[in-house]
């Protein structure tokens, strides 16, 4: 993939030199990990009318404009001369393991290609100063409206990498929706206890990314950690949120999302600019752990003891 990405870069920066103004918004998924940031990037993925980083898309980081059109090639109707192509096109469905997915147009995370603008790419806690300083973001708001060129549709991908710099995103895109899907605290902590224990193979290890509270909530229980960690990061979104305009942003409920999807489409037709686009996807999904949560009553202590912190002032 290095190579591939070294050789197409040269023409990649051809493409750049061309980029169009913005047409349609970069729709960018802020929160928690396992608040349902995977489920809402594949719905709206099957939706048909918003573009999405694919699993093909993301081997192509240094070159995603490139990677754009190889994809279409590859995929599209208009390019399978007689179905030779066929098994290349196969749509997206609704499974996952911890946000990987299986299938060449399956939603990917594309971490590849936002850790490429880090001047430190396996680090996670930036300041937005710092990224003002090192982070090229000409060229990344340059390429992503490229992709939205090639797919004539807005681009909807997961920004939770930077959930603590949506400030600074929000002054580098000209045209940009922020989600922040927000699920009930008790079930993203359950769920993110599981994820540790599934993905790592313990609930004592950090899973996802290392936020800036992680040297103090390392010294805490496994509970505490994750109740700390979902508290810290959607605290993080509601004050980046607070500096962004209202048409560039929106709340979506994990519970709404699964009781009622159709409403959800709508709210986001409305923000992006196509409110005359009709819902014809599932009318609704199963929320499998609403109800059923272990050690509820120690999750909620939890959870209550960053909420003190923060009506008290502290952090």
């Amino acid at each position: 993939m290095k190579d591939i990405n070294s050789l197409l870069w040269e023409s990649e920066k051809t493409l750049l030199r061309n980029h169009k103004p913005a047409k349609w918004p970069v729709v960018l998924i802020m929160g928690s990990a396992r608040s349902g940031t995977t489920l809402l990037l594949q719905w709206l993925a099957n939706t048909g009318v918003i573009a999405y980083p694919t699993n093909l898309l993301s081997r192509f980081y240094h070159a995603p404009i490139i990677g754009a059109k190889i994809q279409l090639l590859l995929t599209d109707d208009r390019y399978n001369f007689r179905d030779e192509l066929n098994d290349l096109g196969q749509k997206c469905n609704y499974v996952s393991e911890n946000g990987k997915t299986k299938g060449v147009l399956a939603p990917n995370e594309f971490w590849y290609f936002w850790r490429r603008f880090l001047t430190e790419p396996c680090r996670d806690v930036w300041t937005n100063e710092e990224m003002r300083e090192g982070m090229d973001a000409k060229t990344m708001a340059a390429e992503l409206y490229g992709i939205i060129d090639v797919f004539n549709k807005p681009f909807v991908t997961k920004g939770m990498l930077f959930n603590y710099n949506i400030e600074l995103l929000d002054s580098i895109l000209d045209k940009v929706l922020f989600i922040h899907m927000h699920r009930d605290p008790v079930e993203n902590v359950a769920s993110l206890i599981d994820a540790r224990r599934r993905q790592l193979g313990s609930s004592d290890a950090w899973y996802s990314f290392k936020i800036p509270e992680y040297a103090r909530l390392s010294e805490m229980n496994t509970i505490q950690q994750v109740a700390g960690q979902v508290h810290y990061i959607n605290q993080a979104v509601r004050r980046g949120l607070n500096s962004v305009d209202n048409n560039r942003k929106l709340v979506v409920q994990y519970k709404e999302l699964c009781d009622r999807p159709a409403d959800v489409f709508e709210r986001v037709m409305k923000k992006i600019g196509m409110a005359s686009i009709q819902y014809k996807g599932p009318g609704r999904f199963e929320n499998t752990r609403e109800g059923g949560v272990k050690n509820r009553r120690e999750i909620e202590d939890a959870l209550r003891f960053f909420d003190r912190g923060l009506t008290s002032g502290g952090s």
